[in-house]
């Protein structure tokens, strides 16, 4: 019987049952290996291991290559033969008196819900005509639901008792080709494909795993066909990938550093997406002020076709006291820190209209910091021992939500910090020490006002909250160019604190296609820390608030620059010595190819 086959392929195509799949400006947040900030000195010089904000992503972007859609089945399929004689389920004439159907073959739907589609048709007689309707119904509902190429037939038997078989035939990918155009492992490319081209094949998930793949930084574009392989319900996938710019050297200066070890900053990032040729992802940075050196390399490498990915960074800071009056004591300061981070996607969404990820992850860290006065150890922070040392090992377990739009992202972080007594760690009667449990949330939305005009309004807010004292390494900062506009890096320091920070993006000069432009950024910051108290729990508290104004110029994907003037409303002691005193921020950004 041919009706399946005849219904699948004249009246279906992939044009009308897949939409385009279409690459839009969406990244996922993935791969999170966090990057720590320096403290201010006195009292500590060392990093600590802060959450920065999340990097704010422009809704809106030059347009991305689009992918090319599947081809219509038509241009792709002959049209198969009629079925020989004999495949009919006995006497084609007159009618046959029905009491069930007996649906076999089916993983996907339960036999009731497939025998309630068809219930019109039992306990009367039928026609042949009726019978071909019964495959019809069922072949239909399938399709519907996706499954392009699976459908009902009612093969060849000797009908007893009333009682008709229908096959469910489900169909499958046979062979997925791939072919890559640059480095990439075309195993990378096939698994990720292969997660939404199970058995039995469903287009709707075939889309997204393409659609995925296209939002890949390794991706530049790709394009797909679907071909019949050795039966007609088992297809053939052929991929084509261009893979991306893997190389992204960068160039920077800012003055976003602490003015203890001097706040201009210059360095140079040096990241690549696919070292080895697996998707394994290498980094360098180097930074340095007239205070301070500080090196980072890191590298991640993919465990599994859902992203899941193991990190390990170290990072070395060296770094001395360059702020009067403070400079002729000479005092300096050694960190070392090393993490190694696992990280799992365990949701990854995609459709025309957005993207979603939730992610879990486990991160083992330890930082060790050495500070000396005239060249002798000696203990400048809360928490370090005699010898001027401070150690913190930790266990760290964090969650990433993302959810993406043409017209706003949503991000959401949320971190337990657990303090271990391992590798040598800091432990104290008294004092802080690397005992210590403090959570920390973080979230961010930025959201497109305008679409003409590109006005975006940029939310963001975050939050520590820690049950006990905590050494420097692990507070929350307040102050600076990320936080607490106005007031200089690192303004307040406590053991819990909170964020919040809103400003608008508001575009007055656009060219060379909107890939460029020059945007005024009104913003206002607030924010508050606490510490607890040595005797009891009373909490001591300091709030910084500030507003003020930013103007940012970006030319195309190669060179960015801010400038931001914040004006605080609550007065703080300060040196009013830097640019920082003074409210201004500055930071640039080129990446030469």
């Amino acid at each position: 019987m041919n009706s399946f086959w005849h219904y699948l392929f004249q009246k279906t195509s992939i044009a009308s049952l897949l939409p385009s799949v279409v690459a839009f400006p969406i990244m996922l947040v993935l791969g999170s290996n966090l990057p720590v900030e320096a403290q201010s000195l006195p009292p500590d010089a060392s990093p600590r291991p802060n959450i920065p904000p999340f990097t704010p992503i422009e809704p809106t972007q030059p347009e991305s290559p689009q992918l090319k859609p599947l081809p219509p089945l038509e241009d792709l399929l002959e049209q198969p033969p009629a079925t020989p004689p004999g495949q009919q389920p006995g006497d084609l004439s007159g009618t046959v008196e029905v009491k069930q159907f007996q649906i076999e073959g089916s993983t996907v739907f339960d036999e009731e819900e497939l025998q309630e589609l068809i219930k019109q048709y039992t306990n009367r007689p039928i026609t042949f005509a009726e019978l071909l309707q019964v495959e019809t119904i069922l072949t239909r509902f399938y399709n519907s639901q996706g499954y392009i190429n699976s459908g009902a037939v009612v093969p060849q038997q000797d009908i007893q008792d009333g009682v008709i078989k229908v096959q469910i035939i489900e169909g499958r990918l046979e062979d997925i080709a791939v072919k890559v155009n640059g480095r990439l492992s075309e195993e990378y490319v096939r698994s990720r494909v292969a997660r939404g081209g199970k058995t039995p094949l469903n287009i709707n998930k075939l889309q997204e795993s393409l659609q995925l793949l296209q939002l890949d930084p390794l991706v530049e574009n790709l394009t797909a066909e679907l071909s019949v392989g050795a039966r007609r319900d088992r297809w053939n996938l052929e991929v084509e990938v261009n893979q991306a710019p893997a190389f992204k050297p960068e160039l920077f200066v800012n003055n976003s550093r602490t003015p203890s070890v001097g706040s201009f900053q210059r360095g140079i990032a040096l990241n690549h997406n696919n070292f080895a040729g697996e998707g394994d992802r290498a980094s360098f940075v180097y930074k340095n002020t007239d205070g301070s050196d500080d090196y980072e390399a890191g590298y991640t490498v993919p465990i599994n076709s859902l992203n899941g990915t193991v990190g390990f960074r170290y990072r070395f800071v060296e770094s001395e006291i360059v702020e009067p009056p403070f400079d002729e004591l000479d005092i300096d300061s050694e960190t070392d820190q090393y993490q190694l981070t696992f990280r799992q996607p365990i949701l990854l969404t995609a459709n025309a209209d957005s993207t979603q990820e939730l992610a879990v992850g486990v991160e083992l860290s330890r930082q060790a910091n050495k500070t000396t006065l005239l060249n002798d150890p000696f203990p400048l922070s809360v928490g370090a021992n005699d010898d001027g040392e401070t150690t913190v090992s930790a266990v760290r377990f964090f969650q990433d939500w993302t959810r993406r739009t043409r017209r706003e992202v949503l991000a959401a972080r949320s971190q337990f910090s657990v303090g271990l007594d391992l590798f040598d760690s800091t432990i104290n009667e008294n004092a802080p020490d690397s005992k210590f449990f403090a959570w920390r949330g973080q979230a961010q939305w930025l959201r497109q006002l305008d679409a003409e005009s590109n006005i975006n309004l940029l939310l963001r807010s975050d939050l520590q909250l820690s049950t006990s004292q905590l050494v420097p390494l692990e507070q929350f900062s307040l102050g600076g160019a990320e936080s607490a506009r106005g007031y200089r890096q690192d303004a307040l320091l406590g053991d819990s604190g909170i964020f919040a920070s809103a400003e608008v993006r508001i575009p007055v000069l656009r060219w060379n296609e909107n890939t460029s432009s020059v945007a005024v950024i009104p913003f206002l910051d607030f924010g508050t820390t606490w510490n607890k108290s040595d005797d009891n729990n009373q909490q001591d508290e300091d709030t910084l608030f500030s507003l003020g104004l930013g103007l940012q110029l970006s030319l195309s994907d190669r060179l960015n620059a801010r400038l931001d003037w914040g004006i605080p409303l609550v007065e703080v002691e300060d040196q009013d010595r830097t640019l920082q005193e003074d409210g201004i921020y500055f930071s640039l950004e080129y990446l030469p190819f």
